[in-house]
């Protein structure tokens, strides 16, 4: 079977109190939480499912309560939601992690197969090794500008995007369906997006989180001129052109929106030589909230 590979997120403690989860409960086996910083570990193979820490801290509940049904109700989740996690995590790992017992007195029950046991021990040592190294490596980027959380996001984040814009979440409007999330990439350039409240509450995005928009340069337009143009876009981000590269068709304009940031896009060569898009030219790149996609680390 394929190999778990893992995906490392970071956060600060303190921040977000409410998504820190206990570690392993399992009584002979405790790790003691280091201060200011946690790596938070996925493991994932293939297209499977990833397995992170809520679905172990499912696994530590059923253990706990000696059901699956308990367990699920001790997380919050339903008892479908639970048996697909579960089973999520059995594929990934190619064992059975829980022993189901049915019938009885009680109605039956589960609990904790070794092949489960090693993966809390292993997840959490895992968990705590890679916290170990990222605060040790921390003092190192002091005055670099650079965060162990954005040092691992830029190894590790793939994307066909063109643009993937890193910055922190300040504004949230919520109605029925969905949320309006804006994230501030650069110093007063807020990045718009449309997501279902599902998505909200799955990425577990809240105002203070750091998260990245990722929009494909096809989906932005131009406008040129010192003011922003009355226009029905959501998103009207003000720069300047760094550079337009054109071909017989087409035509990339990269525009510098402030903080060394960049946002690119392709559209005609015709459309560039009409705008007179040249470096230097104060230009708005254009775009609608529902083209930009918000990735979490």
């Amino acid at each position: 079977m394929p190999r778990p590979t893992a995906a490392i997120r970071l956060r600060r403690l303190g921040v977000d109190q409410g998504d820190i989860l206990p570690l392993c409960t399992v009584s002979t086996y405790r790790l003691v939480p280091l201060p200011m910083m946690e790596a938070l570990v996925s493991l994932r193979a293939d297209d499977r499912s990833p397995v992170g820490r809520d679905r172990i801290r499912l696994l530590e509940a059923v253990a706990r309560e000696g059901s699956i049904t308990a367990g699920a109700k001790a997380v919050g989740l339903t008892y479908k939601a639970a048996w697909d996690a579960l089973d999520a995590m059995a594929n990934l790992f190619g064992q059975p992690l829980l022993e189901k017992r049915t019938g009885g007195r009680a109605g039956g029950g589960a609990s904790l197969t070794p092949a489960g046991f090693k993966v809390l021990q292993a997840f959490h040592r895992l968990e705590g090794e890679m916290t170990r190294v990222m605060r040790a490596i921390e003092p190192e980027l002091a005055g670099s500008g650079i965060s162990p959380v954005n040092l691992i996001s830029g190894y590790l984040m793939k994307t066909s995007a063109r643009n993937a814009l890193r910055g922190t979440i300040v504004t949230m409007t919520q109605d029925a369906l969905t949320s309006e999330i804006g994230v501030e990439v650069a110093k007063g350039q807020i990045i718009y997006s449309i997501v279902t409240n599902e998505s909200v509450r799955s990425l577990g995005l809240v105002i203070g989180r750091e998260a990245t928009m990722l929009i494909k340069a096809p989906f932005v337009a131009f406008a040129v001129g010192e003011a922003p143009p009355k226009i029905s876009a959501r998103n009207i981000v003000a720069g300047t052109v760094l550079r337009c590269e054109t071909s017989p068709v087409t035509a990339e304009v990269v525009l510098d929106i402030g903080d060394d940031k960049t946002l690119a896009a392709t559209i005609t060569t015709r459309s560039a030589e009409t705008l007179g898009l040249q470096p230097g030219r104060p230009a708005f790149a254009l775009f609608e909230a529902a083209h930009v996609i918000v990735a979490i680390d």
